[in-house]
């Protein structure tokens, strides 16, 4: 019975983290480096005929060039509500549209705007790995409440406790790696 509260924490904890590692993901994916991806746009919220709906849900995305993202509309209409919602996002785009669709072209960035940009990325990365401890910390809360519930002995939480830090140390590493990698795109040239 013990071993199976255990495992259920252990489980719960490792699915959490895989959360906060997917939100770090998607976090980066905000970060603009320089190539055209819809990710810096799927998820702005538009206002279509008053109601406030994601992009990805108006539009298909194509990159028919490493620097140009062509938005195409379902409903033509919308058009001047995407364009102005691209253009108050603040990402450094100027939308343009021929009245079919509206392409983004992304400047090159320049030396400085890449640091900046490294710079939100590790902070990104910190609040994830933030995350990460206050996962670990909370499954060190349920595994003490078994230990006063149901008498786990003093090895059985040490040895959790251990797991508990591997895990964690493990998906700091994968922030670490994530980081690593959007640092280098960032930087490419």
């Amino acid at each position: 019975m013990d071993n199976e509260l255990v495992e259920l924490v252990l489980d719960d904890t490792r699915d959490r983290m895989a959360r906060a590692i997917e939100h770090v993901k998607g976090e980066f994916a905000t970060v603009r480096t320089g190539r055209a991806s819809s990710s810096l746009v799927d998820n702005l919220m538009i206002d279509y005929y008053g109601t406030e709906t994601p992009l990805k849900s108006l539009a298909n995305f194509s990159v028919p060039e490493p620097r140009l993202l062509v938005v195409s509309p379902f409903d033509k209409g919308a058009m001047a509500a995407i364009e102005k919602a691209i253009t108050n996002a603040d990402l450094g785009l100027n939308p343009s549209n021929d009245g079919v669709v509206i392409r983004l072209t992304f400047p090159s960035l320049t030396e400085e705007r890449r640091k900046g940009f490294v710079k939100i990325v590790r902070t990104k990365a910190e609040e994830g790995k933030v995350a990460l401890r206050g996962v670990r910390r909370h499954a060190r809360q349920e595994i003490e409440n078994l230990e006063k519930d149901h008498g786990l002995s003093k090895d059985e939480i040490e040895r959790v406790e251990k797991i508990l830090d591997k895990i964690t140390q493990d998906e700091v590493a994968t922030v670490d790696m994530l980081l690593h990698q959007k640092e280098q795109e960032l930087l490419e040239v």
